[in-house]
């Protein structure tokens, strides 16, 4: 193989293999985050009940924020998005949505996390299990 057929086989090499590896690495997810019952309590606690009592919510790297999933909102099972309390160190605020598939993982009692909305160039994860 001379020197010019050596350059045009590598790049075309790159050129395809640069996007394959891509979309082979942006394909899969390691947090969970699209499927909604990716979540399940590994141990859950057999008298939690988000529709009877309501929910708990943990949001990492917290700063102040609080967050409040009622049961009604669980009974209701509707996509909402909620707003985050102020951060006690900014007065920044975050949205978070939770989906219907969300809901409904939540009526069946599983624990789901949803990511916030980015402020302050940060995100935080709301995890909402049952109470």
């Amino acid at each position: 193989m001379d020197r010019k057929s050596f350059i045009k086989k590598t790049s075309t090499g790159l050129i395809i293999g640069i996007p394959l590896l891509s979309l082979t690495a942006c394909s899969g997810s390691d947090d969970g985050g699209g499927n909604p019952n990716s979540d399940r309590d590994p141990d859950p606690d057999p008298s939690a009940n988000c529709l009877e009592n309501g929910t708990n919510t943990s949001i990492s790297s917290n700063h102040g924020h609080n967050l409040t999933v009622s049961k009604e909102d669980v009974n209701a099972g509707e996509a909402k998005t909620y707003t985050l309390s102020q951060a006690t160190t900014d007065q920044h605020i975050h949205e978070v949505t939770i989906s219907q598939d969300q809901f409904n993982s939540l009526k069946s009692n599983n624990q789901i996390t949803a990511t916030s909305t980015s402020q302050g160039g940060h995100t935080h994860n709301v995890t909402v299990s049952c109470a």
